[in-house]
Protein backbone atom coordinates (compact mmCIF):
# COMPACT_ATOMS: atom_id res chain seq x y z
CA UNK A 1 0.00 0.00 0.00
CA UNK A 2 1.25 3.48 -0.97
CA UNK A 3 0.33 6.78 -1.60
CA UNK A 4 -2.45 9.02 1.40
CA UNK A 5 -3.57 6.41 4.31
CA UNK A 6 -7.70 7.22 5.36
CA UNK A 7 -8.61 5.85 8.17
CA UNK A 8 -12.32 6.45 9.83
CA UNK A 9 -12.93 6.24 13.22
CA UNK A 10 -16.61 5.71 14.33
CA UNK A 11 -18.04 7.20 17.40
CA UNK A 12 -15.11 9.35 17.16
CA UNK A 13 -17.03 10.75 20.30
CA UNK A 14 -15.83 8.02 22.75
CA UNK A 15 -14.01 9.34 26.15
CA UNK A 16 -11.95 5.93 26.33
CA UNK A 17 -10.54 5.47 22.78
CA UNK A 18 -9.96 8.50 19.87
CA UNK A 19 -7.24 10.49 21.99
CA UNK A 20 -5.72 7.34 23.06
CA UNK A 21 -5.33 6.05 19.19
CA UNK A 22 -4.33 9.58 17.96
CA UNK A 23 -1.40 9.55 20.50
CA UNK A 24 -0.40 6.05 18.93
CA UNK A 25 -0.78 7.35 15.91
CA UNK A 26 1.59 10.12 16.68
CA UNK A 27 4.19 7.94 18.11
CA UNK A 28 4.34 5.75 14.70
CA UNK A 29 6.28 7.86 12.62
CA UNK A 30 6.54 5.67 9.66
CA UNK A 31 2.85 6.57 9.29
CA UNK A 32 3.10 10.17 7.43
CA UNK A 33 0.41 10.83 4.66
CA UNK A 34 -2.41 10.12 6.91
CA UNK A 35 -6.00 11.68 6.58
CA UNK A 36 -7.91 11.33 9.69
CA UNK A 37 -11.97 10.94 9.51
CA UNK A 38 -13.71 11.37 12.49
CA UNK A 39 -17.62 10.29 12.61
CA UNK A 40 -20.30 10.50 15.53
CA UNK A 41 -23.54 11.17 15.28
CA UNK A 42 -23.49 13.68 18.28
CA UNK A 43 -22.18 17.20 16.89
CA UNK A 44 -20.71 18.35 20.03
CA UNK A 45 -18.87 15.71 21.09
CA UNK A 46 -17.39 15.08 17.53
CA UNK A 47 -16.67 19.19 17.45
CA UNK A 48 -15.20 19.33 20.34
CA UNK A 49 -13.45 15.78 19.77
CA UNK A 50 -11.95 17.31 16.47
CA UNK A 51 -10.95 20.67 17.58
CA UNK A 52 -8.75 18.78 20.31
CA UNK A 53 -6.89 16.40 18.16
CA UNK A 54 -6.15 18.93 15.81
CA UNK A 55 -4.37 20.77 18.64
CA UNK A 56 -3.07 17.85 20.62
CA UNK A 57 -1.06 16.74 16.86
CA UNK A 58 0.43 19.75 16.33
CA UNK A 59 1.48 19.84 19.93
CA UNK A 60 2.94 16.74 19.03
CA UNK A 61 4.62 17.59 15.68
CA UNK A 62 2.77 15.69 13.47
CA UNK A 63 0.55 17.21 10.58
CA UNK A 64 -2.62 15.22 9.71
CA UNK A 65 -5.33 16.02 7.81
CA UNK A 66 -8.81 15.86 9.86
CA UNK A 67 -12.04 16.18 8.77
CA UNK A 68 -14.93 15.34 10.72
CA UNK A 69 -18.98 14.36 9.54
CA UNK A 70 -21.89 13.12 10.85
CA UNK A 71 -22.41 11.19 7.91
CA UNK A 72 -21.32 7.43 8.18
CA UNK A 73 -21.12 7.16 4.28
CA UNK A 74 -18.91 10.59 3.99
CA UNK A 75 -16.73 9.22 6.34
CA UNK A 76 -15.97 6.00 4.59
CA UNK A 77 -15.35 7.26 1.22
CA UNK A 78 -11.42 6.22 -0.21
CA UNK A 79 -11.51 4.76 3.60
CA UNK A 80 -8.19 2.32 4.07
CA UNK A 81 -8.95 1.10 7.50
CA UNK A 82 -12.32 1.77 9.79
CA UNK A 83 -11.94 1.81 13.25
CA UNK A 84 -15.14 0.93 15.23
CA UNK A 85 -16.04 2.29 18.74
CA UNK A 86 -19.57 3.56 18.20
CA UNK A 87 -21.87 2.52 21.14
CA UNK A 88 -25.46 2.53 20.05
CA UNK A 89 -27.87 4.71 21.65
CA UNK A 90 -31.24 6.31 21.21
CA UNK A 91 -32.47 10.00 20.86
CA UNK A 92 -32.70 11.61 24.83
CA UNK A 93 -30.13 9.68 26.21
CA UNK A 94 -26.56 11.07 26.65
CA UNK A 95 -25.01 7.87 26.11
CA UNK A 96 -25.74 4.16 25.38
CA UNK A 97 -24.55 3.19 28.85
CA UNK A 98 -27.51 4.63 29.79
CA UNK A 99 -29.64 2.11 27.85
CA UNK A 100 -27.57 -0.90 29.73
CA UNK A 101 -28.40 0.59 33.38
CA UNK A 102 -32.24 0.72 32.42
CA UNK A 103 -31.88 -2.70 30.84
CA UNK A 104 -30.18 -3.94 34.07
CA UNK A 105 -32.45 -2.29 36.33
CA UNK A 106 -35.14 -4.63 35.02
CA UNK A 107 -33.44 -7.30 34.84
CA UNK A 108 -32.85 -7.39 38.17
CA UNK A 109 -36.61 -6.46 38.95
CA UNK A 110 -37.52 -9.80 37.33
CA UNK A 111 -34.77 -11.79 39.72
CA UNK A 112 -31.84 -11.35 37.37
CA UNK A 113 -29.32 -10.05 39.35
CA UNK A 114 -27.07 -8.02 37.41
CA UNK A 115 -29.14 -8.16 34.21
CA UNK A 116 -30.54 -11.16 31.74
CA UNK A 117 -26.88 -9.89 29.97
CA UNK A 118 -24.65 -11.48 32.70
CA UNK A 119 -24.32 -15.07 31.75
CA UNK A 120 -21.87 -17.60 32.42
CA UNK A 121 -18.72 -16.99 31.16
CA UNK A 122 -20.11 -13.68 29.94
CA UNK A 123 -19.96 -11.37 32.97
CA UNK A 124 -18.67 -8.22 31.64
CA UNK A 125 -21.08 -5.65 32.48
CA UNK A 126 -20.94 -4.09 29.13
CA UNK A 127 -20.51 -7.12 26.88
CA UNK A 128 -24.92 -7.13 26.05
CA UNK A 129 -25.55 -9.88 23.97
CA UNK A 130 -29.24 -10.78 24.44
CA UNK A 131 -30.87 -7.63 24.75
CA UNK A 132 -28.65 -5.82 22.39
CA UNK A 133 -30.69 -5.81 19.05
CA UNK A 134 -29.87 -2.11 18.89
CA UNK A 135 -26.26 -2.32 18.58
CA UNK A 136 -25.83 -5.72 16.63
CA UNK A 137 -27.96 -3.54 14.08
CA UNK A 138 -26.21 -0.85 14.18
CA UNK A 139 -23.08 -2.78 13.20
CA UNK A 140 -24.38 -4.46 10.76
CA UNK A 141 -25.54 -1.62 9.13
CA UNK A 142 -21.53 -0.19 9.75
CA UNK A 143 -19.97 -3.48 8.08
CA UNK A 144 -22.56 -3.40 4.95
CA UNK A 145 -21.95 0.33 4.74
CA UNK A 146 -18.11 -0.30 4.32
CA UNK A 147 -18.90 -3.21 2.25
CA UNK A 148 -20.83 -1.08 -0.31
CA UNK A 149 -18.30 1.86 -0.21
CA UNK A 150 -14.99 0.96 0.36
CA UNK A 151 -15.11 -3.08 0.31
CA UNK A 152 -11.13 -3.46 0.04
CA UNK A 153 -10.97 -1.44 3.89
CA UNK A 154 -10.01 -3.41 6.96
CA UNK A 155 -12.65 -2.79 9.54
CA UNK A 156 -10.60 -3.04 13.35
CA UNK A 157 -13.97 -4.31 15.01
CA UNK A 158 -13.71 -2.49 18.98
CA UNK A 159 -16.91 -1.60 20.46
CA UNK A 160 -18.28 -4.66 22.68
CA UNK A 161 -19.08 -7.45 22.21
CA UNK A 162 -16.22 -7.87 20.00
CA UNK A 163 -16.56 -12.03 20.07
CA UNK A 164 -20.70 -11.82 18.62
CA UNK A 165 -19.68 -8.27 16.66
CA UNK A 166 -17.02 -9.87 14.39
CA UNK A 167 -18.11 -12.91 14.19
CA UNK A 168 -21.81 -11.66 12.43
CA UNK A 169 -19.97 -9.91 10.18
CA UNK A 170 -17.87 -12.39 9.32
CA UNK A 171 -20.63 -14.75 8.78
CA UNK A 172 -23.36 -12.06 6.79
CA UNK A 173 -20.71 -10.05 4.65
CA UNK A 174 -17.58 -9.77 2.90
CA UNK A 175 -15.63 -7.58 4.86
CA UNK A 176 -12.43 -8.12 5.68
CA UNK A 177 -12.79 -7.54 9.65
CA UNK A 178 -11.16 -8.12 12.55
CA UNK A 179 -11.55 -8.12 16.30
CA UNK A 180 -9.20 -5.91 18.65
CA UNK A 181 -9.16 -5.96 22.68
CA UNK A 182 -6.45 -4.69 24.85
CA UNK A 183 -7.38 -7.87 27.69
CA UNK A 184 -4.31 -9.61 26.96
CA UNK A 185 -1.72 -7.09 28.03
CA UNK A 186 -2.67 -7.45 31.57
CA UNK A 187 -0.34 -10.71 31.09
CA UNK A 188 2.41 -7.71 31.17
CA UNK A 189 0.99 -6.39 34.75
CA UNK A 190 0.68 -10.01 36.44
CA UNK A 191 4.11 -11.19 35.08
CA UNK A 192 5.49 -7.94 37.17
CA UNK A 193 3.40 -8.96 40.50
CA UNK A 194 5.15 -12.21 40.74
CA UNK A 195 8.52 -10.93 39.95
CA UNK A 196 9.06 -11.73 36.68
CA UNK A 197 10.23 -8.78 33.98
CA UNK A 198 7.56 -8.32 31.58
CA UNK A 199 9.69 -7.16 28.58
CA UNK A 200 11.77 -10.94 28.80
CA UNK A 201 8.58 -13.17 29.15
CA UNK A 202 7.67 -15.24 26.69
CA UNK A 203 3.65 -15.84 26.22
CA UNK A 204 1.14 -16.56 24.46
CA UNK A 205 -2.64 -16.76 24.92
CA UNK A 206 -5.74 -18.30 22.86
CA UNK A 207 -9.41 -18.52 23.57
CA UNK A 208 -12.65 -16.31 22.03
CA UNK A 209 -13.13 -12.61 23.24
CA UNK A 210 -12.74 -12.33 26.83
CA UNK A 211 -12.11 -15.60 27.32
CA UNK A 212 -8.23 -16.12 26.75
CA UNK A 213 -5.92 -18.41 28.88
CA UNK A 214 -2.13 -18.22 29.30
CA UNK A 215 -1.04 -22.01 27.29
CA UNK A 216 2.75 -20.30 26.87
CA UNK A 217 4.32 -18.61 30.06
CA UNK A 218 8.15 -18.85 30.70
CA UNK A 219 10.87 -15.97 31.24
CA UNK A 220 14.46 -16.80 30.16
CA UNK A 221 15.15 -20.12 31.31
CA UNK A 222 12.47 -20.27 34.16
CA UNK A 223 9.16 -21.92 33.84
CA UNK A 224 6.45 -18.82 34.36
CA UNK A 225 4.28 -21.42 35.77
CA UNK A 226 6.61 -22.77 38.32
CA UNK A 227 7.11 -19.01 39.34
CA UNK A 228 3.38 -18.40 39.79
CA UNK A 229 3.08 -21.78 42.21
CA UNK A 230 5.77 -19.95 44.27
CA UNK A 231 4.04 -16.86 44.31
CA UNK A 232 0.54 -18.51 45.48
CA UNK A 233 1.94 -20.61 47.95
CA UNK A 234 3.84 -17.51 49.38
CA UNK A 235 2.16 -14.43 48.36
CA UNK A 236 -1.42 -14.77 47.36
CA UNK A 237 -2.88 -14.62 50.94
CA UNK A 238 -1.52 -11.38 51.16
CA UNK A 239 -3.19 -9.95 47.43
CA UNK A 240 -5.18 -6.97 47.58
CA UNK A 241 -6.83 -5.37 44.89
CA UNK A 242 -5.23 -1.81 44.24
CA UNK A 243 -8.52 -0.91 42.38
CA UNK A 244 -11.70 -2.79 41.03
CA UNK A 245 -10.15 -3.73 37.87
CA UNK A 246 -6.70 -4.96 39.68
CA UNK A 247 -8.39 -8.75 39.91
CA UNK A 248 -5.41 -10.55 37.42
CA UNK A 249 -3.94 -12.58 40.68
CA UNK A 250 -7.70 -12.50 42.57
CA UNK A 251 -8.75 -16.05 44.07
CA UNK A 252 -10.87 -16.43 41.01
CA UNK A 253 -8.10 -15.87 39.01
CA UNK A 254 -6.26 -19.09 41.21
CA UNK A 255 -9.35 -21.15 41.64
CA UNK A 256 -9.99 -20.46 37.61
CA UNK A 257 -6.14 -21.40 36.92
CA UNK A 258 -6.45 -24.53 39.59
CA UNK A 259 -9.55 -26.14 38.03
CA UNK A 260 -9.12 -25.66 34.76
CA UNK A 261 -4.89 -26.08 34.20
CA UNK A 262 -4.19 -22.53 32.72
CA UNK A 263 -4.32 -19.14 33.98
CA UNK A 264 -6.92 -16.90 33.09
CA UNK A 265 -6.12 -13.78 31.00
CA UNK A 266 -7.32 -10.11 31.51
CA UNK A 267 -11.44 -10.09 31.53
CA UNK A 268 -11.45 -13.81 31.43
CA UNK A 269 -11.28 -13.43 35.20
CA UNK A 270 -14.45 -11.58 35.40
CA UNK A 271 -16.07 -14.30 33.22
CA UNK A 272 -16.21 -17.30 35.28
CA UNK A 273 -19.19 -19.22 36.32
CA UNK A 274 -21.70 -17.65 39.02
CA UNK A 275 -19.35 -19.49 41.43
CA UNK A 276 -18.16 -15.69 41.47
CA UNK A 277 -20.93 -14.15 40.96
CA UNK A 278 -24.35 -14.85 42.85
CA UNK A 279 -24.12 -11.11 44.67
CA UNK A 280 -21.95 -8.57 46.06
CA UNK A 281 -20.88 -10.46 48.99
CA UNK A 282 -19.77 -13.28 46.80
CA UNK A 283 -17.96 -10.96 44.26
CA UNK A 284 -15.80 -8.94 47.48
CA UNK A 285 -14.85 -12.78 48.15
CA UNK A 286 -13.45 -14.08 45.12
CA UNK A 287 -12.27 -10.38 43.65
CA UNK A 288 -11.43 -8.16 47.02
CA UNK A 289 -12.48 -5.82 48.35
CA UNK A 290 -14.27 -3.86 45.84
CA UNK A 291 -15.44 -7.13 43.88
CA UNK A 292 -14.32 -6.30 41.00
CA UNK A 293 -15.59 -3.64 38.23
CA UNK A 294 -18.55 -5.40 37.04
CA UNK A 295 -21.33 -4.88 40.23
CA UNK A 296 -23.95 -2.49 41.39
CA UNK A 297 -21.32 0.17 43.04
CA UNK A 298 -18.16 -0.15 40.86
CA UNK A 299 -19.80 -0.12 37.36
CA UNK A 300 -22.50 2.68 37.93
CA UNK A 301 -19.16 5.23 39.28
CA UNK A 302 -16.75 4.07 36.18
CA UNK A 303 -19.75 5.19 33.62
CA UNK A 304 -19.95 8.39 36.15
CA UNK A 305 -16.31 8.87 35.59
CA UNK A 306 -16.83 8.59 31.44
CA UNK A 307 -18.95 10.76 31.74
CA UNK A 308 -16.89 13.27 33.28
CA UNK A 309 -13.82 13.06 31.29
CA UNK A 310 -15.93 13.94 28.66
CA UNK A 311 -17.56 17.39 30.19
CA UNK A 312 -14.27 17.79 31.14
CA UNK A 313 -12.93 17.39 27.57
CA UNK A 314 -15.90 19.52 25.86
CA UNK A 315 -15.07 22.11 28.37
CA UNK A 316 -10.84 22.02 27.42
CA UNK A 317 -12.15 22.35 23.87
CA UNK A 318 -14.35 25.34 25.03
CA UNK A 319 -11.21 26.96 26.25
CA UNK A 320 -9.71 26.19 23.18
CA UNK A 321 -11.74 28.44 21.35
CA UNK A 322 -11.41 31.40 23.03
CA UNK A 323 -7.32 30.91 24.24
CA UNK A 324 -5.51 28.85 20.89
CA UNK A 325 -2.24 29.44 22.85
CA UNK A 326 -3.42 26.93 25.86
CA UNK A 327 -1.33 23.72 25.95
CA UNK A 328 -2.99 20.21 26.03
CA UNK A 329 -0.37 18.47 27.27
CA UNK A 330 -0.05 20.92 30.07
CA UNK A 331 -3.38 21.04 31.32
CA UNK A 332 -4.53 17.56 30.91
CA UNK A 333 -1.15 15.61 30.75
CA UNK A 334 -2.86 12.45 31.90
CA UNK A 335 -5.37 12.28 28.49
CA UNK A 336 -3.20 14.16 26.12
CA UNK A 337 0.56 12.24 26.74
CA UNK A 338 3.84 12.88 25.76
CA UNK A 339 5.75 10.02 24.02
CA UNK A 340 3.32 6.70 25.46
CA UNK A 341 1.91 4.49 23.46
CA UNK A 342 -1.16 2.40 24.78
CA UNK A 343 -1.64 -1.13 24.78
CA UNK A 344 -4.54 -0.80 21.76
CA UNK A 345 -3.34 -2.61 18.94
CA UNK A 346 -5.08 -0.53 16.29
CA UNK A 347 -2.05 1.68 15.11
CA UNK A 348 0.28 -1.20 15.03
CA UNK A 349 -1.61 -3.03 12.74
CA UNK A 350 -2.02 -0.59 10.57
CA UNK A 351 1.40 -0.02 10.26
CA UNK A 352 2.03 -3.17 9.62
CA UNK A 353 -0.29 -3.84 6.82
CA UNK A 354 0.73 0.30 5.13
CA UNK A 355 4.54 0.11 6.04
CA UNK A 356 5.56 -3.82 6.51
CA UNK A 357 7.03 -2.57 9.94
CA UNK A 358 5.91 -6.18 11.51
CA UNK A 359 4.08 -6.67 14.64
CA UNK A 360 2.98 -9.55 17.05
CA UNK A 361 -0.63 -8.36 17.93
CA UNK A 362 -3.63 -10.76 20.00
CA UNK A 363 -6.25 -10.25 17.34
CA UNK A 364 -9.66 -12.25 16.88
CA UNK A 365 -9.88 -13.93 13.50
CA UNK A 366 -11.07 -16.92 11.91
CA UNK A 367 -9.98 -20.01 13.84
CA UNK A 368 -9.13 -22.11 10.58
CA UNK A 369 -7.54 -24.86 12.71
CA UNK A 370 -5.38 -22.64 15.34
CA UNK A 371 -7.30 -24.07 18.20
CA UNK A 372 -7.69 -27.75 17.82
CA UNK A 373 -10.90 -28.99 18.49
CA UNK A 374 -12.79 -25.42 18.13
CA UNK A 375 -14.92 -25.12 14.56
CA UNK A 376 -13.00 -23.46 12.23
CA UNK A 377 -15.40 -21.00 11.27
CA UNK A 378 -15.48 -19.78 14.88
CA UNK A 379 -14.01 -16.51 15.59
CA UNK A 380 -11.11 -17.05 18.56
CA UNK A 381 -8.53 -15.04 19.99
CA UNK A 382 -4.94 -15.52 19.46
CA UNK A 383 -1.36 -14.30 18.77
CA UNK A 384 -0.72 -13.47 15.03
CA UNK A 385 2.34 -11.29 13.09
CA UNK A 386 0.93 -8.95 10.66
CA UNK A 387 2.64 -7.92 7.85
CA UNK A 388 2.04 -6.17 3.80
CA UNK A 389 0.98 -9.43 3.07
CA UNK A 390 -1.67 -9.83 6.19
CA UNK A 391 -2.38 -12.08 8.90
CA UNK A 392 -0.02 -14.49 9.86
CA UNK A 393 -1.11 -16.89 12.92
CA UNK A 394 0.75 -18.15 15.51
CA UNK A 395 0.86 -22.52 15.78
CA UNK A 396 -1.17 -22.47 19.51
CA UNK A 397 1.68 -24.63 21.52
CA UNK A 398 1.13 -25.86 24.07
CA UNK A 399 -2.55 -26.77 23.22
CA UNK A 400 -5.06 -25.47 25.81
CA UNK A 401 -6.01 -28.35 27.92
CA UNK A 402 -9.14 -30.14 27.25
CA UNK A 403 -11.26 -28.56 30.14
CA UNK A 404 -10.78 -25.44 29.01
CA UNK A 405 -11.86 -26.24 25.40
CA UNK A 406 -14.66 -28.74 26.59
CA UNK A 407 -16.06 -27.26 30.09
CA UNK A 408 -15.36 -23.37 28.90
CA UNK A 409 -14.84 -22.13 25.03
CA UNK A 410 -17.34 -24.56 23.86
CA UNK A 411 -20.26 -23.38 26.29
CA UNK A 412 -19.50 -20.17 25.91
CA UNK A 413 -19.35 -20.38 21.96
CA UNK A 414 -22.99 -21.87 22.02
CA UNK A 415 -24.01 -18.75 23.94
CA UNK A 416 -22.41 -16.68 20.71
CA UNK A 417 -24.55 -18.86 18.35
CA UNK A 418 -27.75 -19.14 20.20
CA UNK A 419 -27.64 -15.12 20.49
CA UNK A 420 -26.57 -14.42 16.74
CA UNK A 421 -29.62 -16.82 15.78
CA UNK A 422 -32.07 -15.07 17.80
CA UNK A 423 -30.78 -12.01 16.09
CA UNK A 424 -31.05 -13.22 12.74
CA UNK A 425 -34.16 -14.86 12.45
CA UNK A 426 -35.53 -12.96 15.21
CA UNK A 427 -36.92 -16.07 16.96
CA UNK A 428 -37.73 -14.75 20.58
CA UNK A 429 -37.70 -18.71 21.78
CA UNK A 430 -34.12 -18.69 21.29
CA UNK A 431 -33.77 -15.82 23.52
CA UNK A 432 -36.57 -17.90 26.27
CA UNK A 433 -34.28 -21.24 25.96
CA UNK A 434 -31.14 -19.67 26.92
CA UNK A 435 -32.57 -17.64 30.04
CA UNK A 436 -34.65 -21.05 31.01
CA UNK A 437 -31.02 -22.41 31.37
CA UNK A 438 -30.09 -19.51 33.49
CA UNK A 439 -29.43 -20.70 37.22
CA UNK A 440 -31.49 -17.65 38.14
CA UNK A 441 -34.61 -18.44 36.26
CA UNK A 442 -37.29 -20.13 38.55
CA UNK A 443 -40.05 -20.31 36.35
CA UNK A 444 -41.09 -19.74 32.53
CA UNK A 445 -43.62 -17.04 33.32
CA UNK A 446 -40.67 -15.11 34.74
CA UNK A 447 -38.63 -15.18 31.95
CA UNK A 448 -41.77 -14.23 29.61
CA UNK A 449 -41.95 -11.15 31.74
CA UNK A 450 -38.54 -10.31 31.78
CA UNK A 451 -38.44 -10.00 27.98
CA UNK A 452 -41.82 -8.19 27.51
CA UNK A 453 -40.22 -5.82 30.19
CA UNK A 454 -37.14 -5.17 28.08
CA UNK A 455 -39.00 -5.18 24.52
CA UNK A 456 -41.70 -2.38 26.24
CA UNK A 457 -38.75 0.01 26.71
CA UNK A 458 -39.52 2.82 24.28
CA UNK A 459 -35.63 2.68 22.72
CA UNK A 460 -36.25 -0.78 21.66
CA UNK A 461 -39.23 -0.09 19.84
CA UNK A 462 -37.51 -1.90 16.85
CA UNK A 463 -36.19 -5.00 18.80
CA UNK A 464 -39.86 -5.80 20.09
CA UNK A 465 -40.95 -5.54 16.41
CA UNK A 466 -38.14 -7.59 15.29
CA UNK A 467 -39.19 -10.18 17.98
CA UNK A 468 -42.83 -10.13 17.89
CA UNK A 469 -43.74 -8.61 14.86
CA UNK A 470 -45.72 -6.12 16.46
Amino acid sequence: MSGTVKIALIGAGSVRYTIKLISDLVNAEELKDVVISLMDIDKERLEATHLLIEKYTTELGRNFQIESTTDLSKALEKTDFVINTALARSQGHEDGYVQYEITREIGERHGYYRGIDSQEFNMVSDYYTLTNYNHLKMNLEIARAIESICPNAWLLQTSNPVFEITQMIKDLTKVKVVGLCHGYAHIFDLASKIGLNPDRIQWQVAGVNHAIWLNRFESDDQNGYEILERWIREESQKWQPKDPWDVDLSPAAIDMYRFYGMLPVGDTVRCGTWKYHYNLETKKRWYGRFGGIDNEIERPKFYEQLRQTRKNLIKVAQQLRQDPSITLTQIMPSVFTKNTESKEQHIPFINAIVNNKKARLVLNIENRGAIKGIPDDVVVEIPVTVDKDGIHPEKIEPDLTLRIKEMYLMPRILKMKWALEAFKTGDISILEEILLRDPRTRSYKQVKDVLMAILELPFNREMRYHYLKS
